[in-house]
This record gives structure tokens, C-alpha cells and sequence, in this order.
């Protein structure tokens, strides 16, 4: 008896992640759907992959963008931001699940950040959108913690050997967000354009904010590694 049309698609569906490790019962299940409705001509790819790069890079990232930018240029926001971030970025209309509970922790010349979720893959959806699939994948939640410099490399992030790296641990409980450091040269920019500068990479703590056509860096400062967040 044949099988039905789209069926070997269906059957095809990968079994792993995208950097090897087991898919989970509900990836692999969605994973099919997906190939069944392709096969029958119901989904185009290109759109399914238009509409994550939306909600990935777009619309999610820019409210995080635009918290970023408030705290630049509005002296009151950012000590907000440091008192309680969840007030802070709800006053902003940004809400939601997976942005219950958010601290925000900020980069400065001596001190970077970096976010992970070494359990699993919480992520703070109001202000990031949906977390990229390098985010969920086994390698980053592990060599995040093991070595973030190495990490960092990887982004392209060569910093300076005395600045300090602190590793955050989302939780069920608790989201970051990164304030990076805002770039030289912005002096007078109004918010807007300022959030056109952030990108999602910069609020996860895997890319600096930089001015087009130039490389961003930071000066040598003290030496150290932390990793911070609530234990597991």
C-alpha cells in the first residue's frame, strides 16, 4: 500500500538540533507538520522562514532596542531600569509571558555581559521576540558558562583581557536584558535613532552596538570572569 502524498516528507522531519543534540518530542512533531504542509503545497518555506525572521530580528528586538535607547537618553528611566526593569519596560507597553520578572544589567568599559539559559532556553520574549535557534542549542548553554570568552570569539568579540565577563543564568523566574555601552559619537541622537543601533545579539551580550562602517571596541581594564543568575 502506497503512502500518502508528502508522507516521505513528513517521515523526513529531522530528529536532531541544529548543532546535533536531540530535538525535542514537540520539535520533531512541528517539524513534520511543517514538511507535510510543504509537501502539499498548503506553506511556502520562504514564508515560514520571512515570518521567524520577523519575530526573531523585527519586532521583538526593537522593543528591546527601544528600551535600550530610553535608558541613553533618559537619565530617570535608566536609574528605573536598576530599581525594577519589569515596571520599567511595562511602562513602555511591554508585557507579557517571559517577561514577568526582568533585570536589566548594563556593559561598561570594565565589565561585560553575557545571557544564557543553561536549563533550557528562557528568554525574555516582550522585549527579544523568539530566541534564536544558537540561543537553544546544547553547545552555547554550555560553553556560555564554561567559556564565555570563547563564546564571545565566536560572535567576533575579541575584548580587551582586563574586562571582566559576567555570565548571566535565566531561570523560569528571572529574564535579563543587556544595556550595552553606547557608542561614542552619539552625543545629541535622539532615542529613535539611537534604537537603530541595537540589535538583538547586543541585548543577549554576543555582539557590541556600533556606528555603521565602524568596529566597535572597549579599552583594557580589569581582569575576571563571573557567572551571576540564580543556581540551578
Amino acid at each position: 500500500m502506497g503512502s500518502a502524498p508528502g508522507a516521505d516528507a513528513a517521515a523526513g522531519a529531522t530528529r536532531t538540533g541544529a548543532h546535533g543534540e536531540p530535538a525535542s518530542p514537540v520539535a520533531v512533531r512541528v517539524k513534520a507538520i511543517e514538511s507535510l504542509l510543504v509537501a502539499k503545497g498548503y506553506v511556502d518555506p520562504a514564508a515560514i522562514d520571512a515570518l521567524l525572521d520577523t519575530y526573531e530580528n523585527r519586532i521583538g528586538p526593537r522593543n528591546g532596542a527601544r528600551v535600550v535607547a530610553r535608558a541613553w537618553t533618559d537619565p530617570e528611566f535608566d536609574r528605573w531600569l536598576d530599581r525594577d526593569a519589569t515596571a520599567a519596560i511595562a511602562s513602555l507597553g511591554y508585557t507579557g509571558r517571559q517577561g514577568e520578572h526582568m533585570v536589566a544589567v548594563r556593559n561598561t568599559p570594565t565589565v561585560h555581559n553575557l545571557v544564557v539559559c543553561t536549563l533550557c532556553s528562557c528568554y525574555p520574549w516582550p522585549v527579544l521576540g523568539l530566541p534564536p535557534v544558537w540561543y537553544k542549542s546544547a553547545p552555547y548553554r554550555s560553553k556560555a558558562v564554561a567559556d564565555p570568552r570563547g563564546v564571545l570569539a565566536d560572535f567576533g568579540i575579541e575584548l580587551p583581557a582586563g574586562v571582566e565577563v559576567r555570565v548571566w543564568d535565566s531561570t523560569a523566574e528571572i529574564r535579563y536584558l543587556v544595556i550595552p555601552v553606547r557608542p561614542a559619537g552619539t552625543e545629541g541622537w535622539s532615542a529613535e535613532a539611537l534604537a537603530e543601533l541595537v540589535t538583538r545579539d547586543a541585548m543577549i551580550g554576543t555582539a557590541l552596538v556600533r556606528l555603521p562602517g565602524s568596529e566597535a571596541r572597549m579599552p583594557a581594564a580589569k581582569v575576571g570572569t563571573s557567572r551571576q543568575g540564580a543556581a540551578r
